[in-house]
C-alpha cells in the first residue's frame, strides 16, 4: 500500500472515559506522519486539554469555532445539530487561507484545528453541540488534496446520538480492559449498522418540518461505512485475549490495532509533554496498515 490510501478519509475516534481515546489520536497521528501522510487532527473534544502539548506543539492554536462564527449562545451563528441540523453553511476549509493562529503545526507535519472548549463561556453557554456539528461537517482541503482528518470526540456516546457519525469515512472506538469499554464499541457497531439500513434520526422534538426533513436528509447522506476497534491499555496476551473473545461473541467490531499498557504516557500527559511510545512502533505501524487495508475505506 502506499502513502495515499487514507487520503481524504476522515476517521472519528470514540472511547468511554479513561479509555486513551485522546491517546491513541496521538499516537495514530503520530504513525499516519512516520507514514508518510501529513494528517490533521480536529479536536472535538469541549473539555480536555492538552492536546498540543501531547502531539509536541509549543503552541495552542485558537478555537475553530470562532473562525466559523461562534456559539449561538453567545450571540454567534454556530447551532446543535440535535436542535438545527442545518448543515454548515461553509464545511470546505482550506489550511492555506485559514489564518495561522487557528492551526498548530509539528515538525512532523500533523497539524491541529481545536473546535473549541467550554471552559471560559460563562454560565448558560455550556452546551457543546455547536462543536458536534463542527466535527460533523468539517472538510479539509489543503493544495487541491485532502489530508486525512483524525477527530478526538468527546468521551461517551452523547456525540454519536447527535449524528456526528454521518459526516465520517470510519469511526474508531478505544476499548480499555473494562466491561464498559466493551459495551459502547458494540453500541456504536450497532447505532452504525442501522444508519447504514436507513434508518433516520429522531424528529419528534422539531416545532418545524422543515427541520424534520433536513435532519432525515443528513442522515440519507451519511457516508460512514463502518466501526473498528482499537485495543488500549492492555498489560498481556491473556487480557488481549478476553478483549477479543468479548467482542466477538458480543458481535462487536474488528479489532485492527493493539497498544500495550505504557505507564510512561498517563506522566507525559500530567506534565504536558509530548507523547510518544518509542517501544512499541510495530504496533502502531500494524494499526496504520490495518487502516489501509480496511474494507470500509476501500474506494468504490
Amino acid at each position: 500500500m502506499n502513502a495515499s490510501v487514507l487520503a481524504g478519509k476522515k476517521i472519528g475516534l470514540f472511547g468511554k472515559g479513561g479509555s486513551g481515546k485522546s491517546t491513541v489520536t496521538v499516537l495514530l497521528a503520530r504513525a499516519l506522519a512516520d507514514r508518510g501522510y501529513e494528517p490533521v487532527v480536529l479536536d472535538a473534544d469541549s473539555t480536555n486539554v492538552g492536546l498540543a502539548q501531547a502531539l509536541g506543539m509549543e503552541r495552542t492554536p485558537a478555537l475553530l469555532m470562532e473562525h466559523l462564527g461562534g456559539l449561538v449562545f453567545s450571540g454567534g451563528t454556530l447551532t446543535c445539530p440535535v436542535d438545527d441540523p442545518t448543515p454548515l453553511p461553509q464545511p470546505e476549509l482550506d489550511l492555506k487561507g485559514l489564518p495561522g493562529e487557528y492551526l498548530g503545526e509539528t515538525e512532523s507535519g500533523i497539524r491541529l484545528l481545536l473546535g473549541g472548549k467550554m471552559g471560559d463561556l460563562g454560565p448558560g453557554a455550556g452546551c457543546d453541540g455547536p462543536i458536534a456539528k463542527i466535527a460533523r461537517d468539517l472538510q479539509v482541503t489543503e493544495n487541491g488534496g485532502e489530508p486525512p482528518l483524525l477527530v478526538d470526540f468527546k468521551a461517551g456516546f452523547e456525540d454519536s446520538a447527535r449524528g456526528v457519525l454521518t459526516g465520517l469515512d470510519l469511526a474508531v472506538v478505544v476499548v480499555d480492559p473494562t466491561t464498559a469499554a466493551v459495551g459502547m464499541a458494540v453500541h456504536l457497531k450497532r447505532m452504525v449498522e442501522r444508519i447504514r439500513s436507513g434508518e433516520g434520526p429522531a424528529t419528534a422534538h422539531f416545532e418545524s418540518p422543515e427541520m424534520a426533513r433536513v435532519a432525515q436528509d443528513v442522515f440519507r447522506g451519511a457516508k460512514v461505512k463502518g466501526v473498528v476497534a482499537v485495543l488500549n491499555r492492555v498489560p498481556d496476551e491473556e487480557t488481549e485475549a478476553h478483549l477479543r473473545k468479548r467482542l466477538e461473541e458480543e458481535d462487536g467490531p474488528e479489532v485492527v490495532g493493539v497498544i500495550p499498557e505504557d505507564r510512561a504516557l498517563q506522566s507525559r500527559w500530567l506534565k504536558g509533554e509530548m507523547v510518544r511510545l518509542e517501544e512499541h512502533q510495530e504496533a502502531l505501524r500494524d494499526l496504520v496498515a490495518n487502516l489501509e487495508e480496511s474494507p470500509f475505506l476501500r474506494s468504490d
